[in-house]
């Protein structure tokens, strides 16, 4: 099969055979690569710490693991572990205040915690002077946390989850998932209820609920502390016994039984919700995480059903039409993994007839079982995952996770190569055997029809009072450490080349990981979307990789699969994009696959109807989606329906603009705005210019134009003036949230480089400390979060807040925001304290921002576009560290909304009651 895929490349692009008359590297190979060296200890209360050296960055991860979460709560107590980690960001005894803004300060990226049904971790890169001072207050909120925790903070962060729990519950199937779980577990099973709990207990949380809670499960001796960056074992030693080595050892932690349950029969239910077409799903509960049979349930699943290679998406979605999505897999938990297959049926498909197909398809399958190729495919994916994944030291998916998972559910910080080997070692007799095991029987299966959704729960708007309780003697602690100077910043130098065809070339060398990164970065963007028929550009992308000349969709998505790479398209407000994300020893063949997707495309006419069917109902369910309906509306609003950036900001287009495209308007299309003298090439990888140009050069070199086409052109038109604030509210019955997204277009344009006006915007709402977020979050309770947000467009930029509040709260936020903004520009302007914060989380975060591949990208692409030099990054420090309290204040005089039109989304009886009072003009939509 490696011979035919390179075979296919060679007819598909016209390539000399050696360049590409390499197979794609085995998995064992590519096995090889993945290693995170590391040193433990553990400390004398039970600390365990991992210390992982990366010296590429001056940045240290900090990673802590509690091993629990939902599944140990007892009955009545559910929500609690996910409670507890927002209390942990409200502030600790010696660390007064939002944890998040401390961090902040000292320049901290991939700040957060999250909670799941077997552990909550917290983590936090930082810069390499302020792992001290990260530690110390990480240790305080380990050992020092109940004395900060009052009944104020509790009842704000309990009426923050149930509004996180209502913004959940509002979106287009935001309900199935406690049927689901409804079904999948037996009463009294620790897997049977959400991580996010029900309203009732939490309500009924009091402080002594909380600190018991705190007191038997957070004890050092049920944590994995995980450090890992620009860091040293004797080091971390040093740290953790001076800042954790005090904390006493907790108790031994309660641990409920967890079987897997086994189901005989198949179960069904049907349920209602607002969406454009049916949705089925099907279920089945199959080992945990360190069962062997987990990867090999999980390869089964990625075959039948886990991407545009897999057998239902052929069938159900190439072949007969029957379905626009398909995904399926077996997320792995400790105890038990939860394994599905998910369909999106088309318009006007029978449910049953879709269930029909999925019934025979598997049936093949546990009949006869998979090929070897795809079993290697599903194993070459997900090593290739994992290399992409090491880039990182931290965040959510870095290399400390890695160690820290192996830890904490394996007791092996290694497990991830277990993992990985049982991928590689998969048969397809061992996954045909884990197939007919598991999968063979006793499914749940729910559907999910158009129509008025059940009752949800998180439509309650409960506020039981919270009774004081005995003050917490606080110990007093060391006085915290002073963060150090900011490290700088180093941006790799850019090498430049032209092809002979005259496309320019710019890289940036990484050789963190062995991934290339590449874009081809097109003059063209939302601009390209001819307004006549909206929607031609996406898809035409979406058609880039469903054919071409020589290869087929199948066969494209299988050779992707192969080669390990990744390639996508996509338009923003001033570029189309195609992007490669390849592993460097299949890189030429990776290329060659680019080229011919890009430079070939097929634009079969039955495979446009296809496509043309799944964007009409993903517009469907945009316009369905509480959020996606205020993304669709205010763009058009604020910049008029002939402005390039005047559109749904999807790019999906309108129903009528996408069913007026034909195969001749995709070609015509493509030959004006895919084209050799409209591109610039950024790269980014384990490579340098003199081994990149070449390769460059075999697969683009010779592409050129079509002479009898003219290149496409941009104009960007007057915008429509504005008069006074409106509000334009659409009527989605039922909603426990309003959606809220209101903007104005501001008289400035990317170009101009806006950096005082963006930190002053970071004090309104652009970070977690904004005044937007402490007011209508932290204070009032009435949303889990709120931000505004400068655009980035290469013209006239936007000013937007968005905020999904309580339905009950929705001209109260409307109005609380709007005086937020009054008093930024007023009685309350922006204070020294805050310039101080804003500026300094803007520097000190910048080698954090850097840490990844695709940031670096994304900045030699937006320098390139905003007509920078490459050295702006480098003077961007002083540019930002000048900046006075007074210029931050004469710039926010731009954030004003007055000229703000607010897009609501949410139910019209509860909401428009509400808004009249505003004395805002209301359109209804």
């Amino acid at each position: 099969m490696r011979l035919s895929i390179v075979a296919a490349l060679l007819l598909a692009t016209g390539l000399t055979a050696p360049v590409l008359a390499v197979a794609p590297a085995p998995v064992s190979e590519l096995i090889k690569s993945v290693d995170i060296p590391h040193e433990d200890f553990t400390l004398p209360n039970g600390l365990r710490v991992i210390v992982h050296t990366d010296r590429k960055a001056p940045i240290v991860a900090v990673s802590v693991w509690y091993h629990i979460g939902s599944k140990d709560e007892p009955k009545g107590k559910t929500g609690f572990a996910h409670l507890f980690e927002h209390l942990m960001f409200g502030g600790s005894e010696n660390n007064k205040g939002s944890y998040i803004k401390t961090l902040e300060d000292i320049g901290a990226t991939n700040l957060n915690g999250t909670t799941w049904f077997d552990r909550t971790n917290y983590f936090q890169d930082v810069p390499t002077p302020a792992l001290e001072l990260a530690l110390f207050y990480e240790s305080d909120r380990m050992g020092h946390m109940l004395g900060a925790v009052t009944p104020e903070m509790l009842a704000t962060q309990r009426a923050v989850v149930q509004n996180e729990k209502r913004q959940g519950d509002n979106n287009p199937l935001g309900l199935t998932q406690y049927a689901t779980l409804n079904a999948l577990f037996p009463e009294g099973h620790p897997y049977r209820h959400s991580t996010i709990g029900s309203m009732a207990d939490l309500d009924a949380a009091s402080m002594e609920d909380v600190r018991n809670w705190f007191r038997s499960n957070y004890g050092p001796n049920n944590a994995v502390l995980v450090l890992a960056g620009d860091i040293d074992v004797a080091t971390a030693k040093r740290l953790t016994a001076k800042y954790f080595g005090d904390i006493p050892s907790g108790p031994k932690v309660t641990r409920y039984e967890a079987p897997v349950p086994v189901w005989t029969e198949t179960r069904r239910e049907t349920m209602h919700d607002q969406v454009p077409t049916p949705a089925l799903s099907r279920n089945w509960v199959t080992p945990g995480r360190m069962d062997p049979e987990a990867p090999l349930v999980d390869i089964a699943l990625t075959i039948l059903a886990g991407g545009t290679s897999s057998r239902l998406y052929n069938d159900l979605v190439r072949d007969k039409k029957l379905a626009v999505s398909v995904s399926g897999g077996a997320q792995a938990f400790e105890k038990v993994s939860m394994a599905s297959i998910d369909t999106t049926v088309a318009k006007d498909v029978d449910p049953k007839t879709v269930e029909a197909r999925i019934d025979a398809v598997m049936a093949d399958f546990l009949k006869n079982g998979p090929t070897a190729d795809e079993v290697s495919r599903v194993a070459t994916r997900n090593v290739a995952g994992t290399i992409r994944g090491l880039e990182a030291v931290g965040g959510s998916g870095g290399k400390a996770v890695a160690l820290a998972e192996g830890a904490v559910f394996a007791g092996d910080a290694d497990f991830y190569k277990t993992e990985l080997k049982a991928y590689s070692a998969a048969t397809p007799a061992s996954v045909a055997a884990a197939a007919r095991k598991w999968l063979a029987r006793g499914d749940y299966r729910q559907t999910v029809l158009p129509g008025k959704r059940e009752p949800s729960e998180a439509a309650a708007v409960v506020k039981a009072a919270i009774p004081a309780a005995t003050p917490v003697t606080i110990v007093k602690r060391m006085p915290a450490p002073v963060a150090g100077a900011s490290p700088s910043l180093t941006v790799a130098p850019i090498e430049r080349a032209t092809l002979s065809n005259g496309i320019q070339v710019e890289l940036a060398r990484r050789d963190t990981v062995p991934v290339v990164q590449m874009t081809l970065s097109f003059d063209a963007g939302h601009a390209a979307d001819d307004r006549k028929r909206l929607g031609i550009q996406g898809l035409a992308l979406t058609l880039l990789d469903e054919g071409t000349a020589s290869m087929t969709g199948p066969q494209i998505a299988e050779a992707r699969e192969r080669l390990g790479a990744s390639i996508g398209a996509g338009a923003g407000p001033d570029r189309t994009r195609i992007s490669l994300s390849a592993l460097k020893p299949n890189l030429p063949a990776s290329l060659a696959l680019l080229a011919d997707v890009t430079q070939r495309p097929a634009f079969d006419a039955a495979e446009l109807e296809r496509v043309r069917g799944q964007t009409l109902t993903g517009i469907a369910q945009e316009e369905a989606d509480p959020g996606s309906i205020t993304r669709r509306i205010l763009p058009v609003v604020l910049y008029g329906p002939d402005h390039p950036y005047g559109v749904p900001s999807s790019g999906s287009g309108t129903a009528e603009g996408v069913s007026a495209v034909t195969r001749a308007d995709l070609l015509a299309w493509h030959k004006r705005w895919i084209r050799p003298d409209n591109v610039r090439i950024f790269v980014v990888g384990d490579i340098d210019m003199a081994e990149m140009k070449p390769l460059l050069e075999a697969s683009f070199g010779g592409w050129k134009a079509d002479p009898a086409t003219p290149k496409g052109t941009k104009a960007f038109p007057a915008i429509p003036a504005v008069s006074g604030s409106r509000i334009i509210l659409v009527d989605r019955p039922d909603s426990p949230q309003s959606y809220i997204r209101g903007g104005t277009v501001l008289p400035i344009k990317g170009r101009d480089d806006p950096i005082a006006l963006r930190a002053a915007n970071d004090i309104l709402g652009g970070l977690f400390s904004s005044r937007l977020n402490m007011d209508i979050r932290e204070e009032k309770g009435w949303a889990y979060g709120v931000g505004a947000g400068i655009g980035d467009a290469e013209d006239r930029v936007t000013s937007q807040i968005i905020a999904p509040v309580q339905a009950d709260r929705t001209a109260d936020s409307i109005a609380a925001m709007i005086a937020d903004v009054k008093a930024l520009r007023g009685p309350k302007p922006i204070t020294t304290a805050e310039r101080d914060n804003s500026i300094n989380n803007s520097v000190r975060s910048l080698p954090g921002d850097f840490e990844r591949g695709a940031a670096l990208l994304g900045a030699i692409e937006k320098n390139a576009l905003l007509g920078r030099g490459d050295d702006y990054y480098g003077k961007l420090v002083g540019r930002l560290t000048a900046l006075t309290a007074a210029q931050l204040n004469e710039a926010a005089r731009l954030l004003s909304t007055d000229n703000f039109v607010w897009v609501v989304v949410g139910d019209r009886k509860v909401v428009e009651p509400q808004l009249a009072k505003l004395g805002l003009p209301i359109e209804v939509r």
